[in-house]
């Protein structure tokens, strides 16, 4: 079975994060709790992660929640954490503070 090209795209993604944090495929796949195998599947875009396992990735990670989003988009699930405009209501108390 041929992987698609957005398999490829978040494989390439993950993998980017792992060396931006200096990770071996062996320490990242032992801290989100998968097999080394499965992470290069992953990486290579041989597997589609699940949401929950690819959210465990990306907390392990470390990466930031809009690029969270982002990859989970590129993945094909819905976003995991809300995003507002600053000039959101429900924000008028940050913007107060910060004022």
């Amino acid at each position: 079975m041929a992987a698609t090209s957005s398999q490829r795209s978040i494989g390439l993604l993950l993998r980017e994060w792992r060396k931006r944090r200096r990770l071996s495929q062996l320490e990242l796949a032992l801290d989100a709790g998968i097999s080394t195998r499965h992470l290069s599947f992953v990486e290579t875009g041989r597997s589609k992660p699940g949401r929950e396992m690819l959210l465990r990735i990306l907390e392990q990670l470390e990466v930031p929640f809009r690029e969270q989003n982002r990859l989970l988009l590129a993945t094909g699930y819905a976003p995991a954490f809300p995003e507002r405009a600053l000039e959101d209501p429900d924000l008028l108390p940050v913007r107060e503070a910060v004022d």
